[in-house]
């Protein structure tokens, strides 16, 4: 097996795609704050506002973790991946638990924006990434438009089999064979 110790060079993927998690986040919130509220009252918008912070501070905890660990090494980043997703559950875990008695928590809205949140964000913005097959900030850039001619800097004779040669003729002898040049 063979790891690096060198770290991962480039930009941070994960603080960009963060970001946008936040800035999708603040879109919804006002409206899912809303009809939480108008559902379960004052305790149910207070409940999901709650709920909205933890999942933001959960997303951006985890992007500034393997952003830290890619600059470290890969190894390492492996490793926060796995025990920073632990520790962020156990710190969701506690953060519902120190408010579970507390007057202005209704369960309920806060369970169901905390399961929804991390779910719809996630799919919202894994439809932004599938869709421009990289990250946000390495979006690809539409390829040279196609030449027939061929490239005069290149020595890599076109390929025999290629769809773009002749077809070979019924006279001309198989490919690999060599005609005789005797008389």
């Amino acid at each position: 097996m063979m790891t690096s110790s060198s770290a991962v060079a480039g930009t941070a993927p994960e603080s960009i795609i963060v970001r946008d998690i936040i800035r999708r986040a603040a879109m919804v919130a006002p409206g899912l704050i809303l009809v939480f509220g108008l559902i379960w009252g004052l305790d149910g918008a207070y409940s999901t506002a709650y709920g909205l912070a933890i999942v933001v501070c959960n997303f951006a905890l985890a992007g500034a973790l393997l952003s830290w660990s890619a600059s470290i090494s890969p190894g390492l980043m492996m490793g926060v991946a796995l025990f920073g997703y632990l520790i962020r559950l156990a710190l969701i875990f506690l953060a519902i638990w120190l408010v579970r008695d507390a007057s202005w928590v209704a369960l309920v809205p806060l369970g169901i924006t905390i399961i929804a949140a991390h779910l719809g964000l996630l799919f919202w913005e894994m439809k932004y990434i599938s869709a421009s097959l990289a990250f946000p900030a390495l979006k690809p850039t539409p390829a040279a438009p196609f030449s027939a001619a061929p490239d005069p800097t290149t020595s890599v004779p076109p390929r025999s089999d290629s769809p773009t040669s002749d077809p070979p003729s019924p006279d001309s002898p198989p490919p690999d064979s060599k005609e005789s040049s005797a008389p």
